[in-house]
């Protein structure tokens, strides 16, 4: 006689000695250390199921929250749930209150005791989608905070005394989530706090409950994550997925090694040592919107598509098919403008004998060219046996022209910082008027002592020709006497 397959486990001691199997062909399977003890039928089909160990109450939930009372052995009457169906359940060890996440969108709390309904909230529409359905919930070992997964892979902090979530972190696949988990964390690298610890089919994130910060991702090589199971102060998790073997994983970062296999540290020590390839030296990142543009947005959810901070890491085979499917003549255009920078390198190699300011700071520009045209030795001007080095022109210095030629270095000559740092610069026009009223330009008083200097040379000269003219005279009236 073959069993049937079980989609769900849950422990009801402290160890395993006794567990409760939900069984796809509707029925509970109560396992011993020796094997199967009981087997009894569920009046309908269960999604998940809960155990409260204060009442004995063990709790099937699908189109209704069906009680089974082991203390008493026999089904007790369904819970009134207000949703038409209900895909997760869970609850709190400290207050007792069970929470139902309905295939409405619907967080629905119940209190055992009185077996009513206590509060309701729609907590898919308060994350901000209103049309998904939740898939898992999670209350944290204070009570005070529930959190909700939603079927597109959102996870949604709440706290129970208020309607709006606390944080809201997506997954970035789409998937729904499977399972959440609060955990303590106790790392060696001063990484302390609470940690929660979300899962869809494809990645497991572990991030701050306070700030909602990444902390680490786990991907497994086996697709189709089912459930994480996390060691108590401890940084071991281990994954069920849809494979044979169960994939077991330790952080360092999250907590030591527990003490029945403390051997994990010294495995650790010894791959700390050596250095691992990147992770993503063959991937290229992209954002959603490059994804609408290359027509790859179908593919997120699957192994193509890792999902990284605001975007995803793509092959970069595939990325360049994707590129070239959707932008057929980019080759040309990048050959085009190819041809046109090599035609104005050329253009600029030639000798003109215009010199053409920049378009980009031509105010700096010009005063560079200035100065060094101030610098250089005259023609004619005598130079030592030592010549003089001709240095570049600025804006043809690999250093500097990238200042010229970029738009985004441009200087804002009208921005607070610029007027800060040059308080003079509005004011050029009036420091000219200034100087023209109260001091005289060099150029003039060279002009006046040149004019002084060839005024006495006239006169000199003036002074020398009568002298000769009165030394002549004698001569001539010698001359005339004789």
């Amino acid at each position: 006689m073959s069993l049937p397959a079980a989609c769900l486990m849950q422990i009801l001691s402290e160890d395993y000695s006794k567990a409760a199997f939900l069984c796809q062909d509707r029925s509970i399977q109560f396992h011993a250390k020796y094997g199967m003890h009981y087997s009894t039928r569920v009046p309908s089909f269960g999604r998940d199921l809960a155990y409260a160990p204060f009442s004995a109450d063990l709790l099937v939930v699908g189109s209704t929250p069906q009680v089974l009372n082991l203390a008493e052995g026999r089904f007790l009457s369904p819970l009134p749930a207000k949703s038409p169906g209900i895909n997760a359940c869970g609850i709190s060890q400290v207050h007792g209150l069970f929470g139902c996440a309905g295939d409405n969108g619907v967080l629905e709390c119940f209190d055992l005791r009185k077996r009513t309904s206590i509060g309701t909230l729609n907590a898919a529409a308060a994350a901000g989608v209103a049309d998904a359905e939740l898939t898992a919930v999670r209350f944290d070992d204070s009570g005070l905070h529930c959190a909700v997964g939603t079927s597109n892979g959102l996870v949604a902090l709440y706290d129970l005394r208020s309607s709006r979530p606390l944080l809201v972190k997506d997954h970035m696949y789409g998937d729904k989530i499977t399972d959440i988990k609060f955990h303590s964390a106790h790392g060696s690298s001063g990484n302390t706090g609470r940690k929660v610890v979300s899962s869809d089919s494809h990645i497991v994130k572990i991030w701050d409950e306070q700030t909602g910060i990444n902390f680490t991702n786990i991907e497994p090589q086996e697709a189709g994550i089912n459930d994480i199971c996390l060691w108590k102060d401890s940084g071991l998790a281990m994954l069920a997925c849809d494979a044979p073997k169960i994939q077991a994983y330790f952080i360092p970062a999250l907590g030591p090694a527990p003490r029945w296999c403390s051997f994990l540290e010294s495995l650790t020590e010894e791959l700390e040592a050596t250095d691992a390839p990147a992770v993503y030296d063959d991937y290229r990142f992209v954002t959603k919107a490059e994804l609408d543009s290359l027509g790859l947005n179908h593919l997120i959810g699957t192994s193509l598509m890792r999902a990284y901070m605001h975007g995803y890491f793509v092959d970069n085979r595939l990325w360049h098919k994707a590129r070239s499917l959707a932008e057929p003549f980019a080759y040309d255009t990048y050959r085009q403008q190819r041809i046109q920078q090599k035609l104005e390198d050329e253009r600029k190699s030639r000798i003109g004998l215009v010199k053409k300011l920049p378009k980009v700071n031509r105010k700096m520009a010009a005063e560079a060219l200035l100065q060094q045209a101030a610098d250089e030795v005259p023609a004619g001007a005598e130079t030592s046996n030592k010549k003089r080095k001709v240095l570049p022109s600025v804006l043809e210095d690999d250093r500097f022209k990238a200042m010229f030629q970029d738009p985004s270095f441009a200087v804002d000559e009208a921005a607070d910082e610029y007027k800060f740092h040059h308080p003079n610069a509005g004011n050029q026009r009036q420091s000219k008027k200034l100087l023209a009223e109260h001091f005289e330009g060099l150029e003039d008083e060279e002009e006046e002592d040149a004019g002084a200097e060839e005024e006495q040379d006239d006169e000199a000269e003036g002074s020398a020709g009568s002298e000769g003219d009165l030394d002549d005279s004698p001569d001539q009236h010698s001359k005339v006497s004789a």
